[in-house]
C-alpha cells in the first residue's frame, strides 16, 4: 500500500468516525404530554388562553402561590446562623423522616412505637415511587407490578425501568365516569397472587376518583386473601380535602390490618415545594428486626442513585411539621387551597347545568382533589385547544386548579359548545 492509499484510508476513517455515532439508531422519545402542553400555552398569544393542564396549585389570580407558612418558614432558616451546607446522612434529615411518618400513619401509631418504620428522604414523591420500585426488585419474589387503568402517567415508566411486568388494573368506568369497584376487584382476584398493587391513598391522579370506605375494606378483603402487597402512592395529603387524617384514612386502614406496605409521600402539592422536591419513602414491616436489616439495604440502595438528599425543602418542612404553631398555620393554608380548588368544581358545575349542557355533570362535584375526568373525548379536548385556547390533555383530564372566577364560566361556555357540536 502507498502512502497516499494508507492517507486516503486514514481520512475514510476519521470522516467515518465524525460523521455517525454508535447512537444513532436510538429512536427519538416523543416529547412528555403535560410538558409539551405547558409548552404550547405559553406561546399562545391569545389574552383568553387557559392552561388546565399543569399540576400546581394556582391562586384566583391564576398565579402560583408560595404558602404564607413556607415564606416564614423560610425566614427563620434564613436567620439562623448555626446551620450550614454540609450533607444528609444518606437517608436524610432525621427529624425530617420521623415527621413525615407520623403525619402518614399517625403520630399514635402503634407501629412508629414498635419501631416497625423504615423512612428515607427521597426525591419528592417520584425519588419515593423509584427508590421503593428499587428495593421491591431486589427483594421482593412477584415481578408483577399492577397499576390502575388510568394512573399517573410516571408510573408505568418508573416500575417498567427498574424491570418489573407492569400490568393495568381496571379502576374508571367511563359510562359512569365513576369507581368501577366490581371491574376493579375482579382484577385483583385475577391477578397472580402476591403481586405488588399501586393504590392511590386519596386524590386519584387523573381521574379524581377515590374509593369510599366500605371499598377501601373490600380491596383490603381481595388483597389480604390474593397474598398481594400494597405500594402506595400520596402526593395530596392535606390538600385534597383539606384534613390529613381523611386523606391518609385508606393507608392507615391497611397498616391496621396488619398488612406490610411501601408509602410514597411527597411534598409538592400540600406544601407548594414544587422545585424543592421534598419526599419521603415509609415502609412498614412486622417487627423491628426486620425493619433494622431494610433499613440498612435502602440506604444502600440511596447511596447508589443519589449519595445524599436534598436540604433545604427538607429543612422548611421539618421546621413546620414540628413547631406546633407553624403546623396550625399550614393546616389553615391547606383548607385556603383545597377549599379554592373545591369552589371551582361547584362554579363550574353550576354553570353547565345553567347552561343546560347535554349529559350528567355531577361528577365534578363528586370527584376531589385537583385533577378531574371530565368525560370529554379527545375530539373535543383539540377543539377546545385550537378554538377557545384552553389547554387540557387529550384524556379529558383538567386541573381545577388552573380554573378562577374570571375564568371558569368561559370554560363552562366552552365545554357546552363542544359537547353539542363535536362528537
Amino acid at each position: 500500500m502507498t502512502s497516499n492509499q494508507r492517507l486516503d484510508q486514514i481520512q475514510k476513517h476519521l470522516t467515518k468516525m465524525t460523521s455517525s455515532s454508535i447512537f444513532q439508531d436510538i429512536e427519538l422519545a416523543p416529547p412528555d404530554a403535560i410538558f409539551s402542553l405547558t409548552a404550547r400555552y405559553k406561546d399562545d398569544r391569545s389574552p383568553q388562553k387557559v392552561n388546565l393542564g399543569v399540576g400546581a396549585y394556582r391562586d384566583d389570580s391564576g398565579k402560583p402561590w408560595v404558602l404564607p407558612v413556607v415564606r416564614k418558614a423560610e425566614k427563620i432558616i434564613s436567620s439562623d446562623p448555626t446551620l450550614d451546607h454540609e450533607y444528609l446522612p444518606i437517608l436524610g434529615l432525621k427529624s425530617f423522616r420521623d415527621a413525615s411518618a407520623k403525619l402518614i400513619l399517625g403520630s399514635n401509631n402503634r407501629v412508629i412505637k414498635e419501631k416497625r418504620v423504615v423512612t428515607a428522604q427521597t426525591i419528592s414523591g417520584t425519588g419515593a415511587n423509584h427508590l421503593g420500585a428499587i428495593f421491591l426488585s431486589k427483594f421482593y419474589q412477584q415481578k408483577v407490578f399492577l397499576v390502575s387503568k388510568p394512573t399517573w402517567a410516571n408510573h408505568k415508566p418508573i416500575f417498567d425501568t427498574v424491570g418489573f411486568d407492569v400490568r393495568e388494573y381496571i379502576y374508571y368506568n367511563p359510562k359512569t365516569l365513576g369507581l368501577d369497584i366490581d371491574g376493579l376487584l375482579n382484577s385483583l382476584k385475577s391477578a397472580p397472587n402476591g403481586s405488588i398493587v399501586l393504590l392511590h391513598a386519596c386524590a386519584h391522579n387523573p381521574t379524581g376518583v377515590d374509593p369510599n370506605h366500605e371499598q377501601w375494606k373490600a380491596i383490603a378483603d381481595v388483597m389480604e386473601a390474593k397474598g398481594h402487597f400494597p405500594f402506595f402512592d400520596c402526593a395530596y395529603q392535606g390538600f385534597a380535602s383539606g384534613d390529613i387524617d381523611r386523606d391518609a384514612w385508606s393507608i392507615r386502614y391497611f397498616v391496621d390490618r396488619g398488612f406490610e406496605l411501601l408509602v410514597c409521600q411527597s411534598y409538592a402539592k400540600n406544601f407548594g415545594l414544587y422545585g424543592q422536591r421534598a419526599g419521603c419513602l415509609t415502609i412498614v414491616l412486622r417487627n423491628s428486626e426486620t425493619a433494622t436489616k431494610v433499613e440498612s439495604q435502602v440506604a444502600k440502595l440511596q447511596r447508589a442513585e443519589i449519595s445524599n438528599p436534598p436540604l433545604h425543602g427538607a429543612r422548611i418542612v421539618n421546621l413546620i411539621l414540628n413547631d406546633p404553631m407553624l403546623y396550625a398555620e399550614w393546616i389553615d393554608n391547606l383548607q385556603i387551597m383545597s377549599s379554592r380548588i373545591k369552589e371551582m368544581r361547584k362554579r363550574l358545575f353550576e354553570k353547565l347545568v345553567e347552561l343546560g349542557t347535554p349529559g350528567n355533570w355531577n361528577h365534578i362535584v363528586d370527584q376531589i382533589g385537583m385533577f378531574s375526568y371530565t368525560g370529554l373525548n379527545a375530539s373535543q379536548a383539540q377543539v377546545l385547544q385550537e378554538k377557545y385556547h384552553v389547554y387540557l390533555t387529550s384524556n379529558g383530564r383538567v386541573s381545577m386548579a388552573g380554573l378562577t372566577t374570571s375564568n371558569v364560566e368561559y370554560f363552562a361556555k366552552a365545554i357546552d359548545d363542544v359537547v353539542r357540536t363535536v362528537p
